[in-house]
């Protein structure tokens, strides 16, 4: 993948840019994909459920609502994602287990870290549109992130 400022100037027209809102704490530094999306507040049961499926080297954007009230992934949830294909998750809200994280093969963004866990009540959306950070997320657009920031296309870039 190029770095993302490359990305930017090679694209200017065909990327929206996150505001730099979130922290990295995935042992990969870089990933990219196709999005899927889900909306949950204050319980992880989607996304749990999601991670649990093969990821394709897509990217799962979870909006929490900008919550830091509680975690919404954990070291079991990213080393899942992990094995199961996923090329990243990106947070808006906390993680917990961030040492853990650090050395899993797998690319998280976050608000920040929180050691709570959430709810279990099965409760959330998934493939629907969410905006936070002053763009929108769709399932099946394309991410792309790095220490720069993150970029959303509505088709593959590279």
């Amino acid at each position: 993948m190029k770095p993302t400022p490359d990305l930017c100037d090679e694209y200017p027209h065909r990327i929206k840019v996150l505001d730099p809102i979130l922290q990295n704490f995935g042992g990969r530094k870089q990933f990219s994909g196709p999005i899927v999306t889900v909306s949950c507040y204050k319980d992880n049961s989607r996304v749990k459920d999601l991670l649990g499926k093969a990821g394709e080297g897509r990217v799962l954007v979870v909006d929490g609502a900008g919550s830091r009230r509680c975690a919404y992934l954990g070291d079991r949830l990213a080393q899942q994602a992990s094995d199961s294909g996923w090329s990243g998750i990106v947070r808006y809200g906390c993680i917990r287990d961030i040492d853990e994280i650090a050395a899993i093969d797998i690319g998280i963004k976050a608000l920040g870290a929180h050691p709570i866990k959430t709810e279990k009540k099965g409760v959330g959306e998934t493939d629907i549109a969410i905006t936070f950070g002053g763009v929108t997320f769709n399932s099946g657009d394309y991410l792309y992130a790095d220490n720069n920031g993150v970029l959303i296309a509505t088709e593959a870039l590279i």
